[in-house]
């Protein structure tokens, strides 16, 4: 759970954050929300997303990279609640988002591009686990993510 705003965080550990790209939107019932990166990369398909938001989440928060798409929704209002109850942190994804009005309304944190009303393809294509850049930065699983209205952070420890 995050204690600090981004902004405090940039201000105490200057040399340990990564900030990404100010390009995200906050979309989730949680405006703040932090812990260690769990890294999916999809494009276009997300039953990998799918598949992760059914497990114990454990305050972890899954880093999406959807390839930045901006033709298909890489979550909705379903696996967004199915994320929450498993306790899930927080999701951010590289790509877009569909449910705006249904996800502001969960207990989860969750920021992305932009939204899309189309769903994407279920083929079972997607690696989890592998390191992700976009935004500027590489996040590798088990960094720890920061997020608020101010923007995203990684760092390689836990800062708070």
């Amino acid at each position: 759970m995050v204690t600090k705003s981004t902004p405090d965080l940039c201000d105490d550990y200057p040399n340990l954050v990564r900030v990404l790209d100010p390009i995200f939107t906050n979309f989730g019932g949680r405006k703040c929300f932090s812990g260690p990166a769990l890294t999916v990369k999809c494009f276009e398909d997300n039953s990998t997303v799918k598949e992760l938001v059914g497990t114990p989440g454990g305050g972890r928060v899954m880093v999406v990279d959807a390839g930045g798409s901006m033709r298909r929704a890489c979550l909705g209002d379903m696996l967004a609640r199915q994320a929450s109850v498993s306790g899930w942190a927080g999701i951010v994804i590289y790509g877009c988002i569909r449910d705006v009005d249904e996800i502001i309304a969960i207990d989860i944190g969750i920021q992305a591009l932009g939204s899309h009303p189309m769903k994407t393809d279920k083929k079972g294509i997607g690696e989890q686990g592998i390191a992700v850049t976009f935004a500027g930065v590489t996040i590798s699983n088990g960094d720890y993510i920061y997020a608020d209205n101010n923007g995203i952070l990684a760092s390689n420890q836990p800062l708070d």
